[in-house]
Order: structure tokens, then sequence, then C-alpha cells
């Protein structure tokens, strides 16, 4: 009875921490053409779930390296430099308890920038400032379309780099489902190689679900690259956390879950509310200009 609780929990922790990775996933097969969109996500997907899989051994195996600091960036520092490499072991060793470090002696490091990169953060990192530039990109080239539907301007994405470009990211979003499952599961492989894979099924379904429904209403396109936007600055945040990055002394939280979908929940709403507010008005207008 525990084995099965813990399965269900694995896979909606698998579904849930999915939903941003699965947005991604459908905005991108649609820069393909459209013959071959539906092929690339469940190629794409279907790709990640394995090497997912082999990830979830080599976290197994290597987690402590993947914490592990090798590369310190210190800029700006006011303080001897073996006082600052101590400074970052304390800060690596112990949960931060103030957005401020310290040294033994109790002086604060006054660096406009200190840092230990481990090989989780760097990751994190290029996954979110990624995303945060395909989002941002994306939204530039809808602004400056001369006209909606056209898109002659801009030849479709070769099918093998969208699928390279799925598979990573899906990589990217994978370690943070895959270090909570480990610590659900307490280790059990088996376990988490089944709610990966029943995860995965999921996806696929529902990305075909997701793409169909960004196709059929496009004025949903632009909140659909907005929550993209903000999944860059999650990922950018949490990067810099693992990082223990701190700018002018104060440390860089990362965006909980809570807050991540508390925004996403108020960018649909705010959709919602305008788009009938928009229709209503044009409505008026119609019925004001038949008057006349």
């Amino acid at each position: 009875m525990d084995i099965a609780f813990t399965l269900i929990m694995l896979i909606l922790l698998q579904a849930v921490l999915g939903l941003d990775n699965l947005l991604y996933i459908s905005l991108e097969s649609q820069r393909v053409v459209k013959e071959k969109q539906a092929m690339v996500r469940r190629l794409g997907i279907g790709v990640a779930i394995g090497l997912r899989i082999i990830l979830l051994f080599i976290v197994i195996k290597l987690v402590e390296k993947f914490s592990e600091p090798f590369f310190k960036l210190q800029f700006g520092n006011q303080i001897s430099p073996k006082d600052a490499n101590h400074a970052m072991q304390i800060a690596h060793e112990s949960v931060e308890k103030s957005s401020e470090l310290v040294t033994p002696a109790g002086s604060q490091i006054h660096g406009i920038v200190d840092g230990a990169f481990n090989l989780h953060s760097i990751i994190v990192l290029i996954g979110g400032a990624f995303i945060l530039y395909t989002a941002m990109k994306e939204i530039f080239h809808m602004i400056g379309k001369p006209h909606l539907g056209h898109d002659s301007d801009r030849k479709p994405q070769p099918v093998g780099k969208t699928i390279t470009l799925i598979v990573l990211m899906n990589l990217i979003f994978s370690f943070d489902s895959i270090l909570s499952a480990m610590a659900l599961a307490d280790n059990n492989i088996v376990l988490i190689t089944i709610s990966i894979v029943v995860g995965g099924i999921l996806m696929i379904w529902l990305s075909d679900h997701v793409s169909s429904f960004l196709a059929k209403n496009r004025m949903y396109e632009v909140l659909g690259l907005f929550i993209l936007f903000i999944v860059g600055i999650m990922l950018l945040t949490e990067g810099a956390h693992l990082a223990h990055l701190h700018i002018a002394g104060n440390a860089i939280h990362p965006m909980t879950k809570t807050t991540f979908y508390f925004v996403i929940g108020v960018l649909v709403i705010t959709e919602i509310v305008q788009t009938r507010y928009k229709r209503k008005i044009l409505a008026e207008q119609a019925a004001a200009i038949a008057k006349h």
C-alpha cells in the first residue's frame, strides 16, 4: 500500500513539475512545418524519457559531484581572498540564515558579485537564460509581424534542431523532478523509473492537446510566451541560489513553485478578463456603427 501511494505521488510530482516544460515543448514544436509538429513532440519527449532515466542513474552515482562547487566568482571584494574562500565554503556547507555572507570574524563581504558555482547551478542557469532568450525573441518577432498569420519571412526550423532543443530542455527541467523524486522515494530506482515513464506518456498526450489549443486560440500565444518568460526567470533565480550568488551582499533567493503558479494564475485570469472585455467593447462599437 505504501509503495502504491509513493508511486502515485511520484507520478503527480512528475506531472506538476513538467507543466512549464510542456508549454515550452508545445511552443517550440510550432516552429517546424505543421505536418511534422506532432512527430517532433512525441519523438522529442520519447528520447528525453530514455535520457532522463539515464540521468537518474548518473545523479544517484554522482550526486555529490553535481553539488560540489568547482568555480568561485569573487568580483569587487574588499577582504582578503583567503577570507573570501573561507566564507564561500561556509555558504556552501550550511543553510543560508541571512541575506549576507560573513567571514568567521563577522566582517561582511562587500563584493559586488560573489558566488560558488557547481554543475547543477550552471546547467540550470544556462537553461533559464536560453528560455528567456527564446521567449523574448518570439515576443519581438510577434510584434514585428506585418500581418498576422503570415510567416513567409520566417523559414521553418529544422526538425533535428527542434528535437534536440526539446530533449536538452527536458533534461534541464528533469533535475528538480529527479532530485525531488529521490527524496520522496528514498532512492527507489524502480519506482522513480516507472513514474518517469508514466509522466512522459502523459506529457506526450497532453502536448498534443496544448498545441491544438494554442493553434485554435492564437490570442493566447502572447500569454504562453510570457509564461515561458517567467519560467526563464524562475530557472535563473534557482540557478543563482544553487550557486550561492550574492549581488552587493544580497542573496538571490529562488522563486518558489507557489509563487510561480500564483503569477501564472494571475496572468491567465487577466488574459481571460481582458479578452472578454475587449469582445464587449467591439460588440458595443459594432452596435453603434449599425445604428448610424
